[in-house]
């Protein structure tokens, strides 16, 4: 995987009308509810939001079934979690990766995330929204705008003084496909109150939102 590399059953694209939904800590509900989101197919049930927390040979030897146990062993863990999920009644329909920068090794040597302002990436009080999954039954419908605005809300209950994005700018590309929009778009996160702050490519931009 790279920097680029994209859940290819699970992205969230950009969405117009929100329904109903309820957001909770991904640490809060059954764990065959991540899995229901993350589905058997594609990178989220390859990469089961592990690829920013492991480098090098780390990454390289691990199995999709170790990586899904870490995840399990994150969310069941004393502390703030590593995800939210949203509900459409009863029926797990996203999840988004929200948690303190500090703990994600390989955000900090990305060249996306390395052009944020905000430098010290062993502050915890700066967190970051890396992923989005939305299986492709619910997208479209507002479940990625919903899961921003609750990831705010979210960061701000645990004390973050800023949160940060890493969005896609699909104006800035050519038909990106939807699995491409995994870090969320621009337009989600403006909509969600936050500032383009940095645009180390074209179709990249790191977005902020602060909360102190």
């Amino acid at each position: 995987m790279s920097d680029a590399a994209t859940p290819a059953d699970g992205a969230a694209a950009p969405d117009d009308a929100a329904p109903t939904l309820r957001v909770v800590s991904a640490s809060t509900v059954p764990f065959a509810d991540v899995e229901a989101v993350f589905g058997t197919r594609g990178d989220p049930a390859t990469c089961w939001c592990q690829w920013y927390k492991l480098r090098g040979s780390q990454w390289e030897s691990a199995t999709r079934d170790e990586l899904r146990g870490r995840l399990e062993e994150q969310l069941a863990a004393p502390g703030t979690g590593p995800g939210i999920i949203a509900y459409d009644g009863e029926t797990p329909v996203g999840w988004c990766a929200i948690e303190p920068r500090s703990g994600l090794e390989r955000l900090r040597h990305s060249p996306v995330a390395s052009a944020s302002p905000d430098d010290d990436f062993d502050d915890p009080s700066i967190w970051a929204v890396t992923c989005f999954v939305v299986p492709r039954a619910h997208r479209r419908r507002g479940v990625g705008r919903a899961l921003a605005a609750a990831a705010v809300e979210t960061a701000r209950a645990h004390g973050a003084s800023l949160l940060e994005a890493y969005a896609v700018d699909p104006t800035a590309r050519t038909k990106p496909p939807a699995a491409d929009l995994f870090p969320g778009t621009v337009s989600m996160f403006e909509a969600a109150g936050f500032s383009e702050v940095a645009r180390p490519k074209p179709h990249r931009v790191v977005m902020q939102h602060p909360l102190g």
